[in-house]
């Protein structure tokens, strides 16, 4: 069967255009990797070859209202290695082992692991610099000393129970340090070097580094020279009296503002690993409730001069040394009260019996409205 020029020259064309599509179809896709998706892909291939080596930031300072240091950070590095640089692993470890204390063994395993990097831990973590020097003028190939810190509190014991303290890893785990975390903790940055298939460094690829960014300070109200006093004070009490706790409290009456706050017994943050959790556990000055006493009679005065329930000056109170509550007797301080008085003496007298009558002349509803609306039991709403 022959065929015609004709049908022939139609299959040629037809193969022709089929290839000319092919080649655009091809073409069309090289250009868009090459134009539209390479810095993506020569980024994810950069990702593949990429190992990072992370830099810890600064965690904000702790200061007092003048400007002292309560909490700060002290310089203590740490030890990778990227196992498929290490050229010797036998002899890498000897030394290693050797300036950080622990054995060839378990450094060993450290260096053969198959992992792209590897912290040495713990006896490479948070090393002090004189370690670090020694790690350094080795020069060990796949060996790497990172910048890290550790938190430092320069007056120990000093205000332990409002700072708490910060773990291993600078995260907040009590006190301030814990509830402002997010702000004094920053964000790590990293130094990212480039290796081959075997784990090589790359010599032609330039290194990427990504500073951390450091935590925020904070300033507090606290005045350290307050503050010293009264560790001071309650540290003479102590050794006298030997009590199972105390507490002290300093406030500018003005505005609130905590000039100073200890209470016993204290611990060392840097150490608290060491210390009972029911030491550490408790801020005794916000953490445990107290009966206001005397102090709570400025607000029944209050509302009774409020509410015009008593004059001061021509109102009369007999004092018999007690009153009758609901079935309790409430004594005067005074043995045997302090009889007849005006109520501008039972308020010079503190005494007890005399604001008993106050109160129940205001009734419970209204005692219990002035109560309220002096904030007690209810949150700051500053």
């Amino acid at each position: 069967m022959r065929v015609s020029n004709v049908t022939v020259r139609k299959r040629l064309l037809f193969v022709l255009l089929f290839g000319v599509i092919v080649f655009l179809i091809i073409d069309t896709r090289l250009g868009y990797v090459q134009f539209v998706m390479g810095e993506k892909l020569t980024s994810l291939a950069k990702d593949s070859w990429s190992r990072n080596l992370p830099f810890e930031p600064e965690r904000g300072e702790i200061l007092d209202r003048n400007g002292v240091k309560l909490a700060t950070n002290k310089s203590a590095p740490t030890v990778f290695v990227v196992p498929r640089q290490v050229q010797d692993p036998l002899k890498t470890s000897k030394q290693l082992a050797a300036v950080l204390n622990m054995s060839e063994e378990k450094v060993y395993k450290h260096v053969t692991k198959k992992a792209s990097i590897e912290k040495i831990t713990p006896e490479g973590r948070k090393i002090s610099n004189e370690k670090a020097k020694e790690i350094k003028a080795l020069d060990l190939k796949g060996v790497y000393v990172a910048e890290d810190s550790i938190r430092h509190y320069p007056f120990g014991s000093f205000l332990s129970h409002v700072l708490g303290f910060a773990g291993i890893d600078n995260q907040g785990l009590l006190g301030l340090e814990a509830y402002y975390d997010d702000d004094l903790k920053g964000e790590k940055g990293s130094v990212k070097f480039y290796t081959d298939a075997k784990g090589k460094k790359m010599p032609d690829e330039a290194d990427d580094y990504t500073p951390p960014k450091d935590g925020l300070d904070m300033k507090l109200t606290v005045d350290s020279k307050v503050q010293t006093i009264m560790e001071r004070e309650l540290d003479n009490a102590e050794a006298k009296y030997h009590p199972d706790g105390m507490i002290a409290v300093a406030m500018n009456p003005k505005n609130g503002e905590i000039l100073g706050m200890a209470s016993r017994p204290d611990f060392d943050p840097a150490d608290y690993q060491s210390v009972d959790p029911s030491v550490y556990n408790r801020n005794l000055p916000v953490w445990s409730t107290y009966e206001p006493g005397s102090t709570f009679k400025i607000i029944t005065l209050a509302a009774a001069l409020e509410e015009q329930k008593v004059n001061l000056k021509r109102d009369q109170f007999y004092d018999k040394g007690h009153a009758e509550v609901d079935g309790a007797r409430l004594r005067c301080w005074k043995r045997g009260g302090h009889g007849l008085q005006t109520y501008l003496e039972v308020v010079q007298n503190s005494c007890n019996p005399g604001f008993v009558e106050l109160g129940e002349r205001l009734g419970k509803e209204k005692l219990f409205k002035y109560i309220k609306g002096f904030g007690f039991g209810q949150k700051n709403r500053d």
